[in-house]
């Protein structure tokens, strides 16, 4: 008696823990007719930006919002989400087919940044010397005459001047970030190049040609790649950093999207401001202009809170202004080691600010 009491209450729990297993285990449902998915994310709608698949098992999304909707044909589905929490649901697709679907909460790009924004301003590691092509450079004088920069720029003041070059490289020359640019023998050839044959450049080749435009008019400048942390994503973007005598300061230019940064009280910024204001949730003002390609607009929150917040945790410089040879980068505390993606040139690492947004000599 006593032996079949033992095994009752065994045969219970078991039936205790299988049914909380169960319960576990017990997915929400929502249903749809259609593969296609509408998201809202955060405060962003995201039409048909999902596709159900049953064959992947889960089906990741990844969100930085705390609020995430999954918007079927027919049906809908929310949930309140935190940061490293997943939240697991079923799609069922015409009565039929399961497609187990999971949102995984992750840190923004933003998030990522704010954790690396520590630097080291006593990192005394020598960097190598920028320096910078002078306007006699040859090629520089071809580029000054064939297209009239000085006509180009204006007789405005300094930083309407340094404004009007970006806007005419990003009007002469169209961004296509996914072809390559053709074989050329200086910057002038390929600037040339471009306009005769009514080509586009990437964000790198914009960089160059509005750079040495810069040098050519007498101006510090350099080449500058914001780099992501993340090994495996090689969307990187290049931009501008022109000194400005008038303001005393590195100013951030970027003819990819006519963009330039300013504070609350309408001031151009720099590259390390922007960085600093982002990670510090300072007020930043993108120039209401730009844009890519004139058409579509640029707004703050992707372009500064998203896009460069992802690709401003390491920034890589070439030392000599006009020229792709050697090169420093400056990296956060928090990272040990080279950004892989920049392992081929070698560059020379610091962790100190100072030393590598030196004024020019």
């Amino acid at each position: 008696m006593e032996n079949m009491r033992k095994r009752l209450t065994f045969l219970f729990v078991l039936l205790i823990i299988g049914q909380s297993l169960f319960a576990q285990q017990k997915l929400p449902v929502i249903k749809a007719r259609s593969k296609i998915v509408d998201i809202r994310d955060g405060a962003n709608f995201k039409k048909a930006i999902w596709t159900i698949n049953s064959d992947l098992k889960p089906d990741v999304y990844q969100t930085n919002s705390r609020a995430v909707t999954f918007y079927t044909d027919i049906d809908s589905i929310s949930f309140k989400v935190k940061l490293n929490h997943k939240y697991d649901f079923i799609i069922l697709l015409n009565g039929k087919d399961s497609a187990y679907t999971q949102i995984v909460c992750v840190p923004s790009y933003l998030d990522i940044l704010k954790k690396a924004s520590k630097y080291n301003l006593n990192d005394k590691r020598e960097i190598t010397k920028f320096t910078y092509k002078p306007m006699n450079d040859s090629d520089l004088v071809v580029m000054r005459t064939e297209f009239k920069l000085d006509s180009i720029v204006g007789t405005g003041n300094e930083v309407s001047q340094i404004l009007s070059l970006m806007h005419w490289v990003h009007n002469t020359f169209p961004h296509d970030g996914s072809k390559e640019i053709p074989a050329y023998t200086s910057v002038s050839d390929l600037m040339r190049r471009c306009i005769q044959d009514h080509g586009t450049f990437h964000c790198g080749a914009l960089a160059w040609v509005l750079n040495d435009c810069y040098l050519a008019l007498g101006w510090k400048s350099r080449h500058v790649i914001c780099l992501p942390k993340d090994s495996t994503d090689f969307d990187c973007h290049s931009i501008i950093s022109v000194y400005s005598k008038t303001m005393n300061k590195w100013l951030w230019i970027d003819p990819t999207n006519d963009a330039y940064v300013m504070n609350e009280k309408g001031e151009l910024l720099s590259i390390a401001e922007v960085r600093e204001r982002l990670v510090n949730d300072k007020p930043l003002i993108l120039n209401p202009e730009a844009n890519w390609n004139h058409r579509s607009s640029v707004t703050k929150e992707d372009y500064l809170y998203n896009y460069m917040a992802k690709n401003l945790y390491a920034i890589q410089c070439y030392v000599t202004g006009g020229g792709e040879s050697k090169s420093n980068l400056l990296l956060p505390v928090e990272y040990k080691g080279i950004i892989p993606r920049t392992r081929e040139n070698k560059p020379q690492c610091t962790n100190n600010p100072n030393l590598f947004w030196a004024k020019p000599e």
